[in-house]
């Protein structure tokens, strides 16, 4: 079956059909090189896909061929194994590269793009390891390779929910702000305070050394590196540990409560604009919104 010709977008110089990524790089009128464009850089038909899915699963073998080839000791009898295989996925890697960089009609845009980068990277270090032999690590950068999961999962069927997930976002943000800050309050004055009952002798050093011991407190991390000595230190930090509970629970809750105040309210799922109210300054109203959301006043009186 022939390969329909493209069709492209004067206004935008696109070509339709295509994704925004893949039409960037310049599509290939006819012939193979559109048809292992489209294979490559496009998901929805089957052959583009099953690439896909191919190159994701070399991917992750390759990831597990490396991160086994880390480990000293019983990996000794499968070096050989292990060499043979790296090199094999760095043969795969180059080829496909090599084959996204002909089938393009703009090469060096992407070479230039992230991904672009990203799949240099994905065989750069194994060449260089023939003169510098300790940079086999950084074979692990091909993990950035499977963000190409992205467009087989079609996350856009979701951009309702992600949209509404950032309008909650964007409304609570003053909120978290001030949270933030009354946080940072907190554990200032109590590492200042701990700076002052338990003093040097007790590890606590200075000032900004007590407040990384109140922060890993009251986030509950505790790593133990600091510990108070005295009574009184140890109600201190008692303190810290009971509040560190509620701490974590406040961003959850008011993030929860504009999701759960937009999508229950009039017209809920309507977009937040940045409608100012003209008696109180409130901002992000609903589109549809008449009066202001704090105050009650009409908007745009």
């Amino acid at each position: 079956m022939s390969t329909p010709e493209p069709r492209r977008d004067p206004r935008y110089g696109h070509t339709e059909g295509l994704s925004p990524e893949a039409a960037d790089y310049g599509c290939p009128p006819s012939g193979w090189r559109r048809r292992v464009f489209v294979v490559i850089f496009e998901s929805d038909t089957p052959a583009g896909r099953a690439f896909d899915l191919s190159l994701i699963a070399l991917i992750v073998a390759s990831l597990v061929t490396v991160t086994l080839e880390s480990v000293e000791g019983g990996t000794g009898l499968f070096r050989g194994y292990f060499d043979g295989l790296e090199w094999v996925f760095t043969a795969l890697f180059t080829l496909e590269y090599a084959a996204r960089l002909w089938c393009v009609e703009r090469p060096l845009r992407y070479a230039r793009s992230f991904f672009g980068i990203v799949d240099l990277l994905a065989v750069l270090p194994a060449y260089l390891a023939l003169f510098f032999p300790g940079l086999q690590a950084l074979m692990d950068v091909r993990v950035l390779r499977l963000l190409r999961v992205l467009r087989i999962l079609k996350l856009t069927a979701y951009i309702r929910e992600y949209r509404s997930l950032g309008r909650a976002l964007r409304a609570s943000s003053r909120k978290i702000l001030i949270f933030i800050s009354t946080v940072l309050l907190v554990v200032v004055l109590m590492g200042t305070l701990m700076y002052v009952v338990e003093g040097p002798a007790h590890g606590f050093t200075s000032i900004p050394v007590s407040i990384y011991w109140a922060i890993t407190t009251v986030t509950t991390v505790g790593f133990g590196d600091l510990t108070p000595k005295t009574d009184l230190g140890r109600a201190i930090a008692s303190f810290m540990m009971l509040l560190g509970w509620g701490i974590l629970a406040v961003p959850t809750g008011i993030v929860t409560a504009e999701m759960a105040a937009e999508r229950f309210a009039p017209g809920g799922g309507a977009p937040l604009i940045e409608r100012r109210c003209g008696r109180c300054g409130s901002r992000g109203h609903r589109a549809d919104a008449a009066y202001c959301q704090d105050c009650g006043a009409p908007l745009g009186a």
